[in-house]
């Protein structure tokens, strides 16, 4: 089985792309995550896996998100690792033999990219897709590798090379997808999402 982890954050004004919204506005930064919300969940719906949607304060009663396609969840509590591992061990105990995270940044994700994701897994122990900034929009893997998520200053330049480096420190293998960029600033903003009214 297949697990498709995906972490949101629950798209509430003033709390969402905080440094979109420093330059752009808070009304404009939801707006643009709302559009990112709408991506990520086509691109989710669009590769044959179990869909596991967490939410990062509450499950809404009823949002965009089809109940049929995405069993709902509340992330963990801690830092961006801890929640990251906690939801893969969850996924291996569920019984996935391959299990891959993403989060709703990234506007080029596809439903082939996904596949690709997880098909490259059939051949090696990991895979990782590159962000330009030094991070990754998605992480997948076979079992659950602890140390992937220990020992990671988060949001920074070193997170991909950190998380290569314990990869290799454990003797596992990793595939690497395209590079793609998150959207974190008002220059990251594609022309398609930025508001022409």
């Amino acid at each position: 089985m297949d697990i498709l982890l995906i972490f949101i954050r629950n798209p509430q004004l003033g709390k969402v792309k905080t440094r979109l919204a420093r330059t752009m506005g808070d009304v404009e930064a939801l707006r643009i995550y709302k559009l990112l919300l709408d991506r990520t969940r086509l691109a989710a719906q669009g590769v044959a896996a179990e869909r596991w949607l967490f939410y990062s304060d509450f499950i809404p009663e009823k949002d965009e998100w089809p109940e049929s396609d995405f069993k709902k969840k509340i992330q963990h509590p801690g830092d961006l690792g801890e929640r990251m591992e906690a939801s893969f061990r969850e996924a291996f105990a569920a019984g996935a033999g391959k299990a891959l995270i993403i989060g709703s940044d990234c506007p080029e994700l596809s439903g082939a990219l996904l596949q690709q994701a997880f098909d490259a897994l059939e051949h090696t122990d990991f895979v990782i897709g590159p962000t330009p900034d030094g991070g990754y929009y998605l992480l997948g893997m076979k079992k659950l590798e602890s140390t992937v998520f220990h020992d990671i200053e988060w949001s920074t330049e070193t997170v991909r090379s950190k998380t290569l480096e314990k990869i290799r420190a454990a003797g596992l293998t990793c595939a690497e997808l395209p590079v793609l960029s998150d959207l974190d600033t008002e220059e990251d903003v594609p022309i398609g999402m930025r508001d022409e009214g």
